[in-house]
């Protein structure tokens, strides 16, 4: 199953794609089809109820407000948080259904919790009933936020997404396909992912649709490094990424000549984007929410200290970058997981670990080889990494997190780059190991904030 690189790079609101961004979609699409349905003027009063991990760190994770939107008809990628249409909509009562109909909407008793209740799809279940005057129910949909901010009706969750396949020329569904397809076709990975795009899309939207993505990236580091005050959500936690900037300023002004700080650079870069994300801000699933500071950190490493380069050719890399990471990407949906929710945080960090790596490698000239090398690597040692947030927050320890996970993918990436692409251990077999390893976690280590550090953390 080809995934496109625009399902990989998303524009949502953070601080979770599952959790917020998938479930803003859901709260929309169920809108729109009860529209189609002609039920919208019978209906007075919305009930939505999430399940599993959605019902158990959604409160944290915003899940809550994600809905509202979604009720409200608004896009993620266009809505504008600085109008507060949130408080709004809380201080009147009222919700404006599919930005059409205004209905009562009481914000702690329209939406419910089943938190020891877990539908066998998926973790992430969220159902939606539309009611009418006499009580009655006249339209129901369940729908399943599987990963990155996609989304499955019921009747579609067997085939993981909700779409038909893309008809495009170059298809792979394993790393070995893929490597064949280079082979046969004497192309980069990057060239065959770009090729795949423009039989979906034309390419002038390809290519405004990557920058923008790219800038969004680069804008979410500028605000992080910028934005001051305590994360939300009762941790009270101070906003890192400041004053690390500040002293690495003032550590750049006195030339000092420690030769590790590029990695405090690439620490930083991680930091400002998971703390923007922490705030609900803008943010690119990359490819999820809770593991976007990864690549941004990397890209940004790849521009300010891989090599000398010219504008142009930083520009082109950085298409390189995201083509090949949203072919590493489609690996994983396809035979694994990204959703931290079904097999840990090593479906989230770990990709986009992996998908850095991979992108990195390319980006500095690696073979196919070497790709699939790095992009091993750094799954190979986030295996079996849960997902444990404390407090359902993406905070602790998400947030170091994504810093590692940066760091780690560039060692990745230098590991294969010294070596000639030969490898014993496939990407196939990790995907396999991990996804395997996922399913056996015990659901407490996978989003649910019920073990590990969110138990433990603040009780030592």
């Amino acid at each position: 199953m080809y995934y496109s690189l625009f399902e990989v790079f998303s524009i949502g609101i953070g601080p979770s794609s599952s959790h917020t961004v998938g479930p803003m979609k859901a709260a929309k699409r169920f809108t729109e089809n009860l529209i189609a349905q002609n039920k919208l003027q019978q209906t007075t009063k919305v009930k939505t109820t999430l399940y599993g991990s959605l019902a158990l760190t959604g409160v944290g994770h915003g899940t809550l407000n994600a809905v509202i939107y979604g009720l409200a008809g608004f896009e993620a990628a266009e809505i504008d948080l600085t109008l507060n249409p949130l408080e709004t909509i809380k201080s009147t009562k009222t919700l404006c259904l599919g930005n059409q109909k205004n209905i009562p909407f009481i914000f702690d008793k329209d939406i419910l919790l089943e938190k020891e209740t877990f539908l066998k799809e998926h973790s992430n279940g969220l159902k939606f009933e539309a009611i009418n005057a006499d009580g009655k129910t006249i339209f129901e949909e369940t729908y399943f936020s599987v990963g990155g901010g996609t989304i499955a009706r019921q009747d579609e969750i067997k085939n993981r997404i909700a779409r038909s396949q893309y008809n495009v020329p170059y298809p792979f569904d394993s790393c070995a396909e893929l490597i064949e397809l280079t082979k046969k076709h004497n192309m980069t990975i990057d060239q065959i992912v770009m090729q795949n795009e423009e039989a979906i899309r034309p390419f002038k939207e390809i290519r405004e649709g990557m920058y923008k993505i790219h800038q969004i990236m680069q804008d979410s580091i500028d605000a992080g490094i910028h934005h001051k005050g305590e994360l939300p959500g009762g941790l009270n936690i101070k906003r890192r990424a400041p004053q690390i900037y500040k002293r690495l300023k003032e550590n750049f002004l006195q030339n000092d000549a420690d030769p590790l700080m590029v990695i405090d650079w690439i620490n930083l870069w991680a930091f400002a984007v998971s703390e923007e994300n922490a705030c609900g801000g803008k943010i690119v699933t990359a490819p999820t929410m809770g593991s976007s500071g990864i690549i941004p950190a990397v890209m940004r490493y790849y521009q300010r200290f891989a090599a000398p380069k010219s504008p142009f050719q930083v520009e082109i890399g950085n298409g390189i970058f995201l083509l090949t990471a949203s072919a590493i990407c489609s690996l994983y949906r396809t035979n694994a997981s990204i959703s931290g929710a079904e097999v840990g945080c090593q479906g989230e960090v770990g990709v986009a670990c992996s998908m850095a790596a991979a992108g990195l490698t390319a980006a500095m000239g690696g073979d196919p080889k070497q790709i699939e090398n790095a992009a091993e690597i750094a799954m190979e040692h986030n295996l079996g990494l849960t997902c444990d947030p404390i407090a359902g927050l993406v905070q602790i320890p998400c947030i170091e997190r994504n810093a590692m996970g940066a760091t780690k993918a560039v060692n990745a990436a230098r590991l294969a780059l010294r070596g000639s692409g030969e490898h014993i251990v496939s990407l196939d077999s990790v995907i396999k190991t991990m996804y395997e390893t996922g399913k056996h976690l015990n659901s407490m280590y996978k989003e649910t904030s019920l073990g590990g550090l969110a138990v433990n953390a603040l009780t030592c």
